[in-house]
């Protein structure tokens, strides 16, 4: 769960002092979007390493974060990191590799020192990727991100809002998904212990789930009918977001830095 601009309810804007929280939604997802496509095409080992660094260090420096992922992105994400190299190395056919220096032996399987590097540069590609994308994840809220769609790609605030809507659906479900478990212990209804018992309530729970989200869209819609929502080419926004000079500041210099990865990365393995 992460410390976020807005609240996904529509409440009053939260200003935490940390700059990520700040930028535009936007801005965060132009900024990683080129270096998370061109990491696709890279097969070595020093570029991707130099993004997960990259990104950790802005998101730690850049965000509001509880000890809980301080701890996943400096303890659990490496540790994810190198037991995925470990296991996609062993998928590789290591008598195509150059590098044949054993590392372990398996019975009569050799792990070998290429093997684990070619694991090892897939595994921080995926690393990367993740991280780049936490930058916003863990900053932007979904109605966030689609205001400034509205806002400043000029998408049709029917579909952006009507968006922001079915969002609100979420923790909905998961208060009504609590209440319906509530009343079927009342009435001792799918009880016991076990994956089997487990099966039984998530099957009857889902019939008055969906009565009651029936009964909700059902709502929504009157109450979106009833307001004129949809009948004029625009609207007025209670939480504007606008793109600031530092918006244009953090993508062009993660731009830079991300074309400067590239190139000491194809320098290195050059």
């Amino acid at each position: 769960m992460s410390l976020l601009s807005t609240d996904p309810y529509g409440a009053a804007p939260i200003a935490p002092a940390h700059f990520l929280h700040h930028l535009n939604p936007l801005a965060k997802v132009a900024a990683v979007l080129p270096a998370m496509a061109v990491l696709l095409f890279t097969r070595d080992v020093v570029t991707p390493l130099l993004f997960v660094v990259l990104g950790v260090v802005v998101i730690l420096i850049g965000a509001r974060l509880r000890a809980g992922i301080v701890i996943g992105l400096l303890v659990v994400l490496p540790a994810l990191i190198l037991l995925m190299a470990l296991s996609f190395g062993f998928w590789t056919d290591a008598s195509r590799l150059a590098d044949q220096r054993i590392l372990f032996m398996i019975g009569d399987f050799a792990y070998t020192a290429g093997a684990f590097a070619v694991g090892l540069a897939t595994s921080l590609r995926l690393g990367s990727l993740v991280v780049l994308a936490l930058i916003g994840g863990l900053t932007t809220t979904g109605p966030d991100l689609a205001r400034s769609l509205v806002q400043q790609l000029r998408v049709p605030y029917r579909i952006g809002y009507t968006a922001i809507a079915a969002y609100r659906f979420i923790p909905r479900f998961g208060t009504e998904l609590a209440l319906i478990r509530q009343a079927q212990r009342v009435r001792g209804v799918a009880g016991g212990r076990g994956p089997v018992a487990a099966v039984s309530r998530a099957f009857a729970a889902v019939v008055p789930l969906l009565a009651s989200s029936i009964r909700h869209a059902e709502r929504m819609s009157l109450a979106m009918e009833s307001r004129a929502f949809g009948a004029h080419p625009t609207r007025t926004e209670r939480y504007p977001t606008p793109w600031r000079m530092r918006d244009t500041v953090f993508v062009v210099l993660f731009w830079v830095v991300s074309a400067g990865i590239f190139a000491l990365g194809a320098a290195v393995t050059a």
